[in-house]
């Protein structure tokens, strides 16, 4: 699935390859804000399938009611890997999950940024690292304005999350696309498997309307 959908997108990119990527989330928000970490050996599974496969492997920590910074290095570890990048979704900072959304601050996701390359650099870890903070509400990132691009090792990107229709989401892309101090961009998008409740694109955006979005999205995300 994955490698089609990747097809459909080198079809309409003019030119650009297209690198694949599987998107784990691995601390999933509980009730009450309790994490549950994603089991490390399936977790290790898709990382080696993905160096052999020339497939990224983004990791996902949903935060919950734990100090983000503490939630963030749990996942350094595994950064040993070179085809493993971070990420943090404020939505589920929170003890009250689908009842309130969460945020981080601009600090925080500086903090964040030096905690990833300061490891990168005390490892003697290789190259450069992305670090994806999604957004689709402006109480998600409190203070955005001061958000640092200009890391040496790490590329924070901003992904505007959220589902629904297309001009709705248009309108959340938008907003993120004013946050000229994040030129790196990035943008979900949600089936609909049929699952009672879930949240879904209706009509989901095809490959080339994704294209025309402004600036145009570096990750393109699924779920």
């Amino acid at each position: 699935m994955l490698s089609a959908l990747a097809e459909e997108y080198e079809k309409v990119s003019g030119g650009r390859k297209i690198q694949k990527a599987f998107y784990l989330i691995y601390g999933t928000v509980w009730p009450q804000g309790n994490i549950g970490i994603i089991d490390h050996k399936v977790l290790l599974e898709y990382i080696e399938y993905g160096m052999k496969n020339n497939i990224l492997i983004f990791i996902d920590h949903q935060i919950g009611r734990y100090d983000p910074m503490t939630s963030l290095k749990r996942m350094l570890p595994f950064l040993r890997y070179p085809n493993v990048h971070l990420a943090l979704d404020p939505e589920w900072r929170t003890t009250k999950p689908m009842v309130e959304i969460g945020h981080l601050t601009g600090e925080e996701v500086n903090i964040a940024q030096q905690i990833i390359e300061d490891y990168l650099v005390e490892h003697n870890l290789p190259g450069e690292r992305m670090f994806v903070i999604h957004q689709f509400n402006h109480a998600m990132i409190r203070n955005r304005s001061e958000i640092r691009s200009d890391f040496n090792r790490v590329r924070v990107i901003h992904c505007a999350d959220g589902f629904g229709p297309p001009v709705l989401k248009r309108n959340t892309y938008a907003y993120n696309a004013s946050a000229s101090n994040m030129p790196i961009k990035a943008f979900k998008l949600f089936y609909d498997f049929g699952i009672p409740g879930a949240g879904i694109d209706d009509p989901i955006m095809m490959p080339r309307e994704v294209y025309g979005l402004k600036p145009r999205p570096y990750i393109i995300m699924y779920q």
